[in-house]
């Protein structure tokens, strides 16, 4: 029974690391699968796309085969609402047509459309880059911000990039909108959607005196005719013009990204394998030294097997056999007991393990090759035990 639970217990957390693991990754491929835009460009570091409305716009209106080029930009800040609360918000600034554009058919259920953001194409509080248009500083909340905070449509919510009240500026809400999960952003997060230029000034990073950088964007998501999208070479050569445009940043396609995805789930599969190889190894010593044990405990009775003809490969081939059942049995307990852990976790962890968890996917190919691989590390123990009990000897056994 020891030696049943010193299995399950090591095989366990294999079974839940590469099922939750796997399950996170094969969820990220389909999002982006399933996204509704095929190139994307990126700068290294935080909000380092500079001048991010004019190059959209150029991408827009200079590519062929483009139908949408949508500047995003991310960044925390703080909220005050109407209840004298204040809690972070992850604040997306976007052009509001351009960004709807780019949302795939899962995502586009999750937001109003149009998005009720005043102007569609942030162009008039841009007004060419001097920020001195009218503004009408709209915003969408999230819904899990909304039912944690009672803010909807036609109340009111202040923006500020730190926790000085007197630096933020009043939003006017005019919708919410769902939040898929995804690994880096959890379902239960807080988040606004306004205006890119409204969050550029708000943030400093429009223009003028203490700019971080200018007109800035985290990336720029690229929508192309339906024909395009499917052509490799025709994607190829899109995101090569984007690229000759801005050479100092990274283009690459959402099939580049999902390769990319691949090979790093496939590494991290190996690295969860690895670091369970550690709980593994200590199972099949202890089964080794349980056989062993019950080798030394029978050295009569192996005796007596002997001295009444027994072939040797007989008496080997049953420590063998006990020693496979042993770890069969255990591997399998631990399979079960690494499935109840996810669900487990599934219902009672925090918000993002639940998710997490939620997402898990028990391969049966997987954890069939984590069951074989431990029943023939097993063999190792029981060939160890098998070699004692034929080291018996016949006189002094039957001493």
């Amino acid at each position: 029974m020891l030696a049943v639970a010193a299995i399950a217990t090591s095989v366990a957390l294999p079974v839940v690391l590469v099922s939750v693991g796997g399950g996170v990754a094969a969820h990220e491929l389909a999002d982006l699968e399933s996204a509704g835009y095929q190139i994307v460009v990126s700068a290294s570091g935080l909000h380092g796309i500079e001048g991010a409305h004019t190059e959209a716009n150029w991408i827009l209106g200079h590519v062929p085969s483009v139908i949408a080029a949508s500047p995003i930009l991310s960044i925390s800040v703080e909220s005050f609402n109407g209840t004298g609360a204040i809690a972070p918000v992850l604040a997306e600034g976007v052009v509001p047509r351009q960004f709807s554009l780019t949302l795939g058919p899962t995502e586009a259920d999750l937001f109003p459309d149009p998005l009720p953001l005043g102007d569609p194409n942030d162009s008039v509080h841009f007004a060419n880059g001097s920020y001195t248009g009218p503004v009408t500083h709209d915003a969408l909340v999230s819904t899990t911000y909304a039912a944690s905070y009672h803010v909807g449509p036609g109340g009111t919510i202040l923006l500020s990039p730190s926790t000085n009240r007197s630096a933020g500026v009043s939003f006017h809400v005019t919708g919410t909108f769902g939040i898929p999960f995804s690994f880096f952003q959890p379902a239960g997060a807080y988040a606004v959607l306004v205006p890119l230029s409204d969050l550029q000034a708000l943030t400093n990073y429009s223009n003028g005196s203490g700019t971080i950088v200018s007109d800035a964007a985290d990336s720029i998501e690229v929508t192309v005719t339906g024909a395009a999208s499917t052509d490799p070479g025709t994607l190829a050569a899109i995101a090569s013009a984007i690229q000759a445009r801005m050479p100092f940043y990274s283009v690459t396609t959402l099939s580049q990204e999902a390769d990319e995805l691949r090979s790093a789930a496939a590494v991290l599969t190996g690295f969860y394998l690895g670091l369970s190889s550690v709980g593994l190894a200590i199972g099949v010593l202890f089964l080794a030294l349980v056989l062993l044990r019950r080798v030394e405990s029978g050295r009569r009775s192996i005796g007596i097997r002997r001295a009444l003809g027994l072939p040797a490969w007989r008496i080997a081939r049953n420590v063998l056999e006990e020693g496979v059942v042993l770890a069969a049995s255990g591997a399998g307990l631990g399979v079960v007991g690494g499935y109840l852990l996810v669900e487990a976790l599934a219902s009672w962890g925090s918000s993002t393990v639940r998710e997490a968890a939620g997402l898990a996917v028990f391969s049966p190919i997987e954890l069939a090759e984590i069951v074989l691989g431990l029943v023939s590390l097993s063999l190792l123990a029981s060939v160890v035990a098998a070699r004692a009990a034929l080291r018996v000897d016949i006189v002094e056994a039957l001493r």
